[in-house]
């Protein structure tokens, strides 16, 4: 029967645990488990602005997390998951179509299901609900708009968006 390696204190013989739960968790809010197909290749951090400026966001690091179920260091206070800009650069260098923007965007709605978001996404969460766009119409915005010969914005179906946005009353009941 083999045996278990024993903890050392360097940490050598340490076996590394999948969480398999978060990852059933995220394959279900984006095309399936994605993320398995991901071999560490980097090219998704080749083109990605978010890498840049002495960031330590990597797309890179943020799927191995994902293939190791490392939950816990993703859906945190302060994730630089709200670093990514969403640009889709990823998604196009990627050889195995794993399409890390998505799984990145799935994370991060996991965070804001758990209530956690930076101040900037409050603020555009606040607008939507409010106005029902995520950036107030201005009349600076009116100018530009005529100054280009577009028309006047339509109004916002607000009726429709606060039934699409309210909480289900059926959520959380137990059969």
């Amino acid at each position: 029967m083999p045996q278990k390696p024993k903890d050392s204190p360097s940490g050598k013989n340490k076996v590394a645990r999948i969480d398999f739960r978060f990852r059933r968790e995220l394959a279900e809010k984006i095309e399936g488990d994605l993320a398995s197909f991901c071999y560490q290749c980097g090219a998704c951090v080749g083109d990605c602005p978010a890498t840049t400026y002495g960031s330590d966001f990597n797309p890179r690091d943020i799927m191995l997390k994902v293939l190791y179920g490392l939950g816990d260091e993703l859906l945190g206070e302060n994730s630089i998951l709200w670093e990514c800009t969403n640009c889709y650069n990823c998604h196009e260098r990627c050889p195995q179509d794993v399409k890390p923007v998505e799984v990145i965007i799935s994370l991060k709605n996991m965070l804001a299901d758990l209530g956690i978001y930076p101040p900037a996404v409050e603020k555009v969460i606040q607008t939507f609900e409010k106005t029902g766009r995520t950036v107030p119409l201005s009349d600076a915005v009116n100018r530009q708009r005529e100054k280009f010969g577009l028309p006047p914005l339509p109004e916002v179906p607000m009726e429709e968006i606060q039934k699409l946005i309210e909480p289900d009353s059926e959520e959380g009941e137990k059969d």
